[in-house]
């Protein structure tokens, strides 16, 4: 198991803006419990939960870089964070490759090319989805929904979580 000591690393990176880790650990919890519903199990597992734990990597690099951690600027530096945590911890080139082309466009669904990747969308945007005002937006959040998520547990989640009965 990688993921312990990547958790690790994600939390030396993010000491400075504590809210980066909030929001991983956010997002991880999501990504699990998607995994869980789909039942994706094994190294499949293993590496969407790195993408979970590793997707905003490039956010303090990009504030110290540019100003900002806005998206395109995280998809920008992401990867070579990434890369450098992921072959500290000897995981293979393909996997690697795999988790960085991942958080090298993790803000561009058009990219999604995967059940990997849709889950890693899923679970930053239930996490991001939390900003919006259920009293107000109920149409906006239900077509959100709608145009998101593919996975049957993600839908689910998402509608039990924002969807007002």
């Amino acid at each position: 198991m990688y993921t312990e000591n990547i958790l690790k690393q994600m939390k030396e990176v993010f000491k400075e803006i504590p809210f980066g880790i909030e929001h991983t650990l956010k997002v991880l919890e999501n990504a699990e419990a998607i995994m869980d519903g789909e039942n994706v199990r094994g190294n499949e597992r293993e590496l969407i939960s790195i993408v979970a734990i590793l997707h905003d990597i490039g956010a303090v690099e990009a504030q110290r870089k540019y100003g900002s951690i806005e998206g395109i600027y995280q998809e920008k530096e992401g990867p070579l964070v990434a890369k450098t945590i992921l072959e500290e911890e000897g995981l293979n080139p393909e996997d690697i490759e795999r988790i960085c082309y991942i958080i090298g466009n993790h803000h561009t669904p058009s990219k999604i090319d995967g059940l990997d990747f849709q889950i890693q969308w899923e679970a930053d945007l239930l996490e991001n989805m939390t900003v919006m005002d259920k009293q107000k937006e109920q149409q906006k959040i239900k077509k959100c929904i709608e145009d998101n998520f593919k996975t049957a547990t993600g839908k689910k989640i998402a509608y039990e979580r924002f969807v007002m009965q």
